[in-house]
């Protein structure tokens, strides 16, 4: 009897710590464990909110919430930002996170030798100062009403400068998140563990959390079905649909802040015309897209922002699809019977080359030949990215939080932009350099309300959709969310 009793023990003791963990399968191996020094997205989908913490956190709506941070206030002329921050927050190591780590923190990213990938979030930045123990204070050299936006980023994740493991943040990363590190398999998985030193308590759920590289899609999803892992990242739609009718598993999706977009080559002729640019805009229907290739896990956008982000405006009627409009506009432009081009697609984005594949079939509609032309990721940035090398392509643009960060490829500082080359407006180009500095939000709101429209009337490029973040999960893993930044937050995620 007494045998019986301990194996019931031992049963539940198991069932209890399998609740405790998560595995997590995800399509691509981070290849550091820095945010603050390489730019991969697969670096904050695992660390970023889980491990990696900053002065304030984007949510799941989009807004600007506490996390190191307790409140904030900015002096008038905006170029004083004041932070009071948590008490009794510690790093991983066990040093505190008090306004000298902060300082210092800044201080190494905003250092000549600095090897954070986007130096200019802090390029406005004056002084960092220590107030007190607990108060932080931003000096800029001109207003940046985006600040927010910069500071929720994982570029400017706060990390001790010298962390007591002795090892580079990439190879062992310390921060402050309820999640602290365990282990990392090269080309299998990395280990979290629960923070038991967390400063919000009952976070996290989990006991631990283990991320899976599992790099083709239906691999993910068959060891999902088998059991193997808890949650898929990443899943494609048709593999989503399946999984939707299945009562076994849940589906959880949302816009990724991704602008899709058919980017134009402006400097090329016939591309150089503004007819021919609104013919091809009238002769794409998004929504089909959306259809055919997202299986409806998408957003339809008529702009180079995103629903989620602030000012945003719903341009899609602008130019509707209209075929027979196309050809008029084609024949007003010189092009009674078309004319031929080609389309450049990086062979390794499926999603981006399925859908350059539907629209070449709407453009020959109206008479426009379009040549398919795939090439490596490799040669599309070299080619296409870096020397504007092509006619038309299908990529996504990575959604930033603010529209100053995001629409810096129409500015005038980005005169040889892959698809800006040839095409240029003044007016739009002042009121983005105005946009950068005003502190007024709805002299903001006039001024990207404006900027968009611009955009869209002269059809710089189509925009196609913002594609849906799909999630699967085992049935009774509570709490999972899209975020509009690439996170797999699971702060509140529990395994039941």
């Amino acid at each position: 009897m007494r045998a019986l009793w301990v194996a019931i023990f031992l049963c539940s003791f198991a069932f209890l710590g399998g609740a405790g963990e998560l595995v997590v399968a995800v399509s691509t191996e981070p290849p550091t464990l820095d945010p603050t020094s390489d730019p991969a997205a697969a670096i904050d989908l695992i660390l970023h909110h889980n491990l990696y913490e900053c002065l304030v956190q984007v949510g799941k709506d989009g807004g600007f919430h506490p996390q190191l941070a307790e409140s904030w206030e900015v002096s008038e002329n905006g170029l004083v930002w004041t932070f009071r921050l948590r008490e009794g927050v510690v790093f991983h190591d066990g040093t505190p996170c008090d306004a000298g780590a902060v300082r210092e923190s800044f201080r190494r990213a905003m250092s000549p030798d600095s090897l954070n990938p986007h130096p200019e979030y802090f390029a406005d930045i004056a002084a960092v100062e220590a107030v007190d123990t607990h108060t932080v204070r931003f000096r800029l050299v001109r207003p940046v009403p985006y600040f927010l936006a910069v500071l929720a980023q994982a570029d400017s994740a706060i990390v001790p400068v010298k962390p007591r493991t002795g090892k580079p943040l990439g190879e062992y990363p310390v921060g402050t998140g309820p999640f602290r590190f365990g282990e990392w398999r090269p080309g299998d998985r990395i280990v979290l563990e629960r923070n038991p030193n967390y400063y919000l308590p009952g976070i996290p759920r989990l006991e631990r959390a283990t991320f899976r590289f599992i790099p083709d899609d239906a691999a993910r999803v068959l060891a999902l079905r088998a059991g193997d892992v808890d949650v898929a990242v990443d899943v494609p739609p048709q593999l989503a649909v399946e999984l939707q009718g299945d009562p076994d598993f849940t589906v959880v999706s949302g816009p990724m802040n991704l602008v899709q977009i058919l980017a134009i080559n402006n400097a090329r002729q016939p591309f150089d015309r503004l007819k021919v640019r609104q013919a091809i805009a009238h002769a794409i229907d998004r929504k089909k897209i959306i259809e055919l290739v997202s299986l409806g896990f998408g957003t339809p956008i008529g702009s180079h922002l995103t629903p989620g982000m602030p000012y945003y405006v719903d341009l899609t009627d602008l130019y509707p699809y209209d075929p027979e409009r196309a050809r008029e506009l084609l024949a007003e432009a010189g092009f009674p019977h078309g004319f031929e081009t080609t389309m450049t697609l990086p062979s390794n984005y499926e999603f981006h080359v399925r859908t350059g594949e539907l629209i070449a079939a709407q453009l020959a509609a109206v008479g426009i030949e379009v040549k398919i032309q795939l090439v490596d990721w490799g040669t599309w940035l070299e080619r296409v990215y870096a020397q504007a090398d092509y006619d038309l392509t299908v990529i996504g643009h990575v959604g930033r939080l603010d529209p100053a960060l995001m629409l810096t490829g129409y500015g005038a500082e980005r005169p040889d932009y892959y698809f800006r080359r040839g095409w240029r407006n003044e007016e739009l180009e002042q009121l983005l350099e105005e946009g950068k500095t005003c502190m007024d939000p709805e002299r903001r709101r006039e001024i990207y309300v404006r900027a968009q429209r611009i955009i869209a009337e002269e059809v710089v490029n189509y925009f196609i959709q913002d594609p849906h973040r799909i999630i699967a999960a085992r049935a009774g893993i509570e709490g999972l969310a899209v975020y509009p930044v690439y996170v797999l937050d699971l702060t509140a995620v529990r395994n039941r």
